[in-house]
């Protein structure tokens, strides 16, 4: 299966963009660019199946995964 963006010579990546809670984005994929506009899967870090490394846990006050 071809990608349309990569045959149309699109500026894109193929990887998923992580918006986290303080706002950083992050890329799954080796990105050079993490603007929005060249990512076609966007996700917030709430959304991440099994959470996400800087979600706070409620009333906890750590990050997930802090012990």
């Amino acid at each position: 299966m071809d990608c349309r963006s990569c045959l149309s010579g699109l500026d894109h990546c193929h990887g998923t963009l992580v918006v986290h809670e303080n706002g950083d984005p992050e890329c799954t994929a080796p990105c050079a660019d993490i603007d929005e506009a060249r990512h076609r899967l966007l996700v917030t870090c709430a959304e991440l199946d099994g959470g996400c490394r800087c979600a706070v846990e409620v009333g906890a006050g750590e990050p997930a995964g802090v012990s």
